[in-house]
């Protein structure tokens, strides 16, 4: 079943696309005819903000920290690698026009003395980030562009990506940018560091962890970022490099790239949507482009069929809400323009990233991924659980609903110690959906209540924050971490430590809480939003939920174990946090929470139920949640959690994982 949503869209939006095509395509519809109408779609929105001599493209929006000159390359740099996708995927039958733009962009934006210059390579600039988009575009359509450039020109060219030989990169996917572009000098004669391409490629090697899961540079930095990053740009210089790429190293990113592939297909829900989690999330349906990579370099376990049904999923379910937007642009935000998505490198053309999933143009139109029928992705036919110890994720996802929910109990992009342990709301949650997105408020707290325990000050007024998370292993259905949790003015550090064990749509969360006596103790659930108006909220003593009527998701947290122990204080009692503008997914958002009255001053056990379903047939009725779930602990210790359906687990509380 396709997962409800609120379509924010006009319907005349999409009328430049092809009709749907249900016989190659039963479950989405689209085929490559609608990736090239999208494709035609967002390189004409950007034509009326090219340059006089096209070597820019300054769009509306935010400035990212780089300034607007960098800003304008951007803007050319990644437009040109979804220009190149479309000509080379094309054999360049194309618009002539599409060719000459981009052409005459290279020409003036390498003029050292043009007045439409691109601003230098140096060390840990944008300009590397953007250097490594147009290797790759001048390599995929060499035949169209890079052969047809006058001498002086390619030599321009070649010279302005020089600039990254000898230059610093940053300690992070960055060093992939200079693999790649020096690897294209190369393959054009052109002076290069075959130390430095050897030194990025094994610079990776580091930060791999297993099962197809990198960091992206040293700590625990998992997100999108080792999709369309880490696996992408490896199989993307091979291209580059042909019989120069050493053929042991380009099996190992193959086959790392392989073992991705057979969890990143979870990641997407029956809607299209991806599980909204980490940062760059204004890049959208680029996560698709790992999927393209794994066809083009023959790395995928994924049958073609289902390969497009998940990258067109995505493609789709952002075009039925808004993206592009009426002027056929890619705007700084997640549907709607929306800033806390994005990071201060972000400029108005940063979200052209989402080029990259595009790759699939590359391939053949007589390719099985364009001619197979479409195949299910894993949440379409069934409930899934994925433990993913590398990143310490937990992955629980519903058939009836379509949704995915990630467990997060080990990412939270801290370099290593003694860096301070500040968090993100993208990162520090205890769980993210395809459905839902974290509330980031621009204003107050850096993060909302949601999917998360905290620490309050006695007024209610401060909260803690999880911070630095150190995994406790990832395994089966459980997944556990620990964290330090500050009161906001006091260096006292109370540790809590949590087993996530998940069924069907049910998280129950096991704490093992440290805290000041009298500290207030609160706990979020999902946060839901809707763009309509204000959301359906209930609360009472020891339950709390959210329901969006457009469609019937709902979020519930229930105690069941500890909440309702706080002496003369009385039990803990839901509540909803309602608030406006903080949610990427809508206006309107609404969290369900509980409230411990006061910790006791020792370590304290706290089990809570956490529910987000839109599943009929799995009502989210508080007080039927409560009677049906329950917790019990054994003479050992042990911590036995019901869920609603009857299913037993036990867990060791304060022993990890178990």
């Amino acid at each position: 079943m396709t997962a409800p949503h609120v379509s924010l869209t006009d319907p005349t939006h999409s009328s430049f696309l092809p009709p749907p095509d249900s016989v190659r395509s039963p479950i989405t519809g689209w085929t490559r005819a609608h990736w090239e109408a999208m494709a035609d779609r967002l390189l004409d929105g950007l034509v009326p903000y090219a340059s006089r001599e096209s070597a820019q493209y300054r769009l509306p929006g935010r400035p990212g920290h780089a300034g607007s000159w960098s800003d304008g390359l951007e803007g050319y740099a990644r437009s040109f690698l979804l220009a190149a996708c479309r000509i080379a995927g094309s054999g360049g039958r194309v618009p002539p026009e599409l060719i000459e733009r981009y052409a005459a962009g290279l020409a003036a934006g390498t003029d050292p003395e043009g007045a439409e210059r691109w601003p230098p390579i140096a060390d840990r600039a944008q300009p590397m980030v953007e250097a490594a988009s147009i290797a790759i575009a001048l390599h995929e359509t060499r035949p169209w562009i890079w052969d047809r450039l006058d001498d002086a020109v390619r030599q321009r060219v070649a010279a302005w990506l020089g600039g990254f030989v000898g230059a610093r990169a940053n300690d992070s996917n960055w060093r992939l940018f200079q693999v790649v572009t020096e690897e294209f000098l190369a393959s054009v004669g052109a002076p290069h560091s075959r130390a430095e391409i050897d030194g990025g490629l094994a610079r990776l090697e580091d930060w791999y962890r297993g099962d197809g899961w990198y960091t992206d540079g040293d700590g625990r930095k998992f997100d999108y970022y080792n999709g369309w990053a880490l696996h992408l740009y490896p199989i993307l210089w091979a291209r580059i490099a042909g019989p120069r790429a050493d053929a042991s190293l380009t099996e190992t990113h193959r086959a790392r790239l392989r073992a991705f592939l057979g969890t990143h297909q979870y990641f997407f829900g029956s809607d299209g949507a991806p599980v909204h989690q980490g940062r760059s999330l204004t890049y959208r349906y680029a996560t698709a482009a790992p999927l393209w990579a794994g066809a083009l370099a023959d790395a995928t376990p994924l049958p073609p069929g289902r390969t497009r049904r998940l990258a067109s999923g995505a493609l789709k379910h952002f075009t039925e809400h808004g993206v592009p937007d009426e002027r056929g642009l890619l705007s700084l935000g997640w549907y709607r323009p929306f800033l806390p998505v994005t990071q201060r490198y972000s400029g108005p053309a940063s979200p052209y990233w989402a080029s990259k999933a595009f790759l699939g143009l590359l391939l053949p139109a007589d390719h099985p991924v364009w001619t197979a029928p479409e195949e299910p992705g894993p949440v379409d036919t069934a409930d899934a659980y994925l433990a993913l110890p590398a990143p310490g994720w937990l992955l629980h996802s519903t058939a009836a609903d379509g949704i995915v929910r990630l467990v997060n109990h080990g990412s939270d992009r801290l370099p290593p110690p003694p860096a301070a342990a500040e968090d993100s709301p993208h990162y520090s949650k205890f769980a993210y959906s395809s459905a839902t997105a974290p509330d980031t408020p621009t204003d107050g707290p850096a993060t909302g209540p949601d999917s998360h325990l905290a620490l309050l000050t006695a007024d209610g007024t401060a909260a803690s924050r999880r911070g630095r998370i150190h995994p406790l292993g990832a395994e089966g259905r459980r997944a556990a971490s620990w964290h330090r949790a500050f009161l906001p003015g006091s260096d006292e550090e109370h540790r809590i430590e949590t087993t996530s064990v998940v069924h069907g749509p049910w998280e129950i969360r096991v704490h093992r809480v440290e805290g000041p006596p009298g500290a207030v103790v609160r706990e979020g659930g999902w946060a839901l939003a809707d763009d309509s108006g204000p959301l359906t909220e209930a609360a009472g003593p020891g339950w709390a939920l959210a329901r969006r009527e457009a469609d019937g998701l709902t979020s519930a947290v229930v105690a069941l174990y500890g909440w309702e122990e706080s002496g003369a204080d009385g039990p803990a009692h839901g509540v909803v946090a309602q608030v406006r503008g903080a949610n990427a997914y809508g206006e309107y958002s609404a969290t369900p929470c509980l409230r411990l009255p006061a910790h006791p001053g020792s370590p304290y056990l706290l089990v809570t139920l956490v529910v987000l379903s839109a599943d009929p047939a799995r009502p989210c009725d508080p007080e039927a949640l409560r009677a049906r779930a329950g917790t019990r602990v054994t003479a050992a210790g042990a911590v036995v959690v019901r869920f609603p359906d009857g299913t037993e687990e036990e867990v060791q509380a304060g022993a990890g994982s178990g």
